[in-house]
């Protein structure tokens, strides 16, 4: 199978990559700046994309694709909270962007490729259970407004043209890779300095929030999976089905990294629109085959051994 990614230079767009091309897939993927390092000796044929540029989209999808994984866009809650249009013009009005062009050409029988949209958990809101994809949507920030604004809009192109569409909600993910605007590589590298200039004090924001947090490597499992089972107009959680505390998060990363640090709030780092838990139930994609399979533990020590070197 061809499989096109938007936003292959980013973090989950890397391991996907990566694991499409493990499970014998075609490659073709779209950038926002270049050919990711990592990643130049993987057989894949490299493309740009802007998603807020409607020619740069329609030669995007010009490309032969059996299948469209579509990752890119602006995926920090913070920077959405610091410019919400931004948010809403890459996320939403880019995902109409991609969809209509994508749709355009189904519906002139010139292509029937199969589109997974990546949105987020976050779009449900607050919620003090696991849930589930037939929960309504809620959302509590710019940034998952916008991700619900994709989400409508690839299901308005879906139900206009024919667009064979699959949503995909993912609960939190990290691993190695993952840049320091997201909270668990930021504490990682904040006890990383901790340690080697004899600190005890770390700066956190909230810790006292609870997160289905997944390995970005079974996340990447994930999309590879729906891509063969995933039925078209459905959406489907990723989770694990287990929540932590992003307190827990915190000592288990200190015993790895071998710091007996003291977490100190900093008002700057609290994010106003956090949701107190955010835990998903899975049943629907774990009746794919699909299955979390690494463990927290392994993805914080995968994560602190990729920012100490």
């Amino acid at each position: 199978m061809t499989v096109l990614v938007t936003g292959a230079d980013g973090f989950v767009g890397r391991w996907l990559v990566r694991a499409l091309v493990a499970a014998g897939h075609t490659v073709v993927a779209a950038a926002g700046a270049g050919i990711p390092a990592d990643l130049a000796a993987e057989p894949v044929h490299w493309t740009t994309l802007d998603l807020r540029d409607q020619g740069s989209v329609e030669r995007l999808v010009a490309e032969p694709a059996d299948a469209v994984v579509h990752l890119a866009g602006l995926a920090s809650g913070s920077e959405a909270l610091a410019d919400p249009a931004l948010a809403w013009e890459v996320n939403a009005v880019g995902t109409a962007r991609l969809v209509g062009a994508l749709g355009a050409r189904r519906a002139r029988g010139e292509a029937d490729p199969l589109v997974i949209v990546v949105s987020t958990a976050e779009v449900y809101g607050a919620a003090t259970r696991p849930l589930t994809e037939r929960d309504p949507v809620h959302p509590r920030s710019p940034y998952a407004a916008s991700k619900a604004g994709a989400e409508l809009a690839a299901a308005e192109t879906a139900a206009r043209t024919g667009l064979r569409v699959v949503t995909a909600r993912a609960f939190p993910h990290t691993g190695p890779g993952q840049d320091g605007r997201f909270v668990v590589p930021a504490l990682a590298q904040r006890m990383l300095v901790a340690r080697r200039s004899g600190s005890r004090v770390v700066k956190v924001g909230n810790l006292d929030v609870t997160r289905d947090l997944l390995d970005v490597r079974d996340v990447a499992a994930a999309y590879v999976t729906l891509l063969g089972a995933g039925r078209t107009g459905e959406t489907y959680n990723i989770a694990s089905g287990t929540g932590v505390r992003l307190s827990d998060v915190f000592d288990r990363l200190a015993a790895i990294i071998g710091v007996d640090a003291i977490a100190e709030v900093d008002a700057a780092l609290m994010r106003p629109a956090d949701l107190p838990v955010l835990v998903g139930d899975a049943t629907r994609l774990r009746a794919t085959g699909w299955t979390p399979a690494i463990p927290l533990e392994t993805t914080l020590r995968d994560l602190v051994d990729a920012e100490a070197h």
